[in-house]
């Protein structure tokens, strides 16, 4: 009892203390985060923003890649020094860690209950996102409140090694899970990089078909080529393809009708946001928004545009505003 009385924290028992709980909460914030993101993927609200690069989810796969090994290596670090010196297991830091993630955890839960409660009382939808949200909160929250209170009132005979390789393996297992589903949700890395390639060949095209109509409305015929819109004067230049840095095609149809064409990567014919494997497979942001002038398939893609004079008139047909009599010197 006397060790015990005169054990005191060193710097290194107060780092390994603050690396689990550092690793730990962001280990927590991640994998909420990630469930979180599939879950808005998967049902996307009504005219509310989805990303088409799923971010969220790819963000908190890397959080989760880095710093679940560290919550992992820092509590095995602590396991080992409390089975050299049990004694440890009083030291104020750990007590602190314990008792701090306790309250946490109940606060949250708590706090995520009664916006639940008040949702249904007030009368609002209770959609299904919402609900798989709150569930996986009071698991993962659950899960770790389970864990610190196992550990805070079992004996020092008890076999807390197991009991902690047991959570660590559950929580691979569910982690593993999680990543599939991201996965499945953003595609690969490889697909991913697609998706960006083929929406920068969008953006550019549009581009183009602007420069286009300005350079006809400027001087009343279209460009025999793409590179005759290139003005250092006024800054403007063509864009190209973003992977091979080749010009886009051109073709002339008539006076007023012209063909913009590109080599993509991706099928984005359809009009729902998500595939039968959840690519998605339209740039445009929003659920059940689709650019119908841009779809595309896979290969090469030719667009038909034909300008309106009534639109864009020529520049010396637009009205000019006539000056106040007030500023008429």
């Amino acid at each position: 009892m006397e060790t015990t009385e005169k054990l005191k924290t060193t710097p290194k028992d107060f780092f390994i203390h603050l690396g689990v709980l550092v690793a730990l909460y962001i280990s927590v914030v991640s994998i909420l985060t990630l469930i979180f993101s599939i879950i808005d993927q998967v049902y996307p609200k009504e005219f509310g923003y989805t990303d088409p690069y799923a971010g969220g989810v790819s963000l908190a796969m890397a959080m989760l890649i880095v710093a679940f090994p560290l919550c992992v290596l820092f509590t095995r670090a602590l396991s080992k020094e409390e089975m050299i010196v049990p004694e440890k297991r009083n030291l104020w830091a750990r007590k602190a860690i314990t008792y701090c993630t306790l309250f946490i955890a109940i606060v949250v839960v708590a706090i995520d209950l009664i916006v639940l409660l008040n949702s249904f009382f007030s009368g609002e939808e209770i959609t299904l996102s919402f609900a798989l949200k709150v569930l996986f909160i009071i698991l993962v929250i659950g899960s770790v409140a389970g864990y610190y209170l196992y550990d805070l009132r079992r004996k020092p005979d008890d076999d807390g090694e197991r009991v902690q390789r047991w959570y660590a393996y559950g929580s691979a297992v569910a982690i593993v899970v999680a990543f599939s589903f991201g996965f499945y949700v953003m595609g690969s890395p490889a697909s991913q990089k697609q998706k960006r390639y083929d929406t920068e060949r969008i953006s550019s095209l549009q581009t183009i078909q602007y420069q286009i109509i300005s350079y006809w409305q400027a001087k009343r015929k279209l460009p025999a080529t793409l590179d005759e819109m290139n003005d250092p004067l006024s800054g403007v230049v063509v864009p190209r393809d973003p992977k091979t840095q080749t010009p886009y095609d051109y073709i002339t149809k008539g006076k007023l009708s012209f063909q913009l064409c590109a080599n993509f990567e991706r099928d984005m014919m359809n009009t729902s946001t998500y595939d039968s494997g959840m690519t998605m497979r339209t740039p445009y942001p929003y659920k059940g928004g689709v650019n119908e002038n841009w779809q595309h398939g896979i290969g090469r893609v030719c667009f038909d545009r034909t300008i309106d004079p009534e639109f864009y008139p020529p520049a010396n047909l637009i009205e000019k505003p006539v000056p106040s009599p007030a500023f008429i010197q």
